[in-house]
């Protein structure tokens, strides 16, 4: 992933530190929308789980495209905590409603994404079998 951090510094912060401590090691996608979105980030896998805590909305011009990263929130814009999506397709209803926060980070990644995508489903489009987030790692680089 590429992160955003001029456009959503608390967003990507978050999201950043969690992968630090660990918070996503072993979680998986737990809603898989072909076309739309894959979402992971609900320590339950219910989709229904989140860290204890929410964030502030930081709603911003980016489109929300293919391999775009969002948080995932409730009907209220402040409600985003540990969940996230990735979007498989381009979906303008999303932009200005949802925080984007960062893309992938080259096509290799989109590809993977979009398999995910791809994934079958269950009722409440939970993937048949399990598509698990083994470690997520920060690699920081220079501007």
């Amino acid at each position: 992933m590429q992160f955003f951090p001029d456009l959503a510094p608390g967003h990507v912060k978050n999201f950043i530190a969690l992968s630090k401590i660990g918070f996503y090691d072993n979680l998986m996608f737990h809603r898989v929308i072909d076309g739309f979105m894959i979402q992971g980030g609900c320590p339950l896998g219910t989709g229904t789980g989140d860290g204890g805590y929410k964030i502030k909305a930081e709603f911003n011009s980016t489109p929300h495209v293919a391999g775009v990263l969002s948080m995932a929130r409730s009907t209220d814009p402040n409600s985003a905590g540990t969940q996230f999506f990735i979007c498989l397709d381009k979906h303008n209803h999303l932009d200005r409603n949802y925080t984007a926060f960062g893309k992938v980070a080259d096509a290799e990644s989109l590809k993977t994404v979009q398999a995910i995508g791809k994934a079958k489903t269950s009722s409440g489009d939970k993937p048949v079998d399990k598509m698990i987030i083994k470690k997520a790692t920060v690699k920081e680089t220079a501007k």
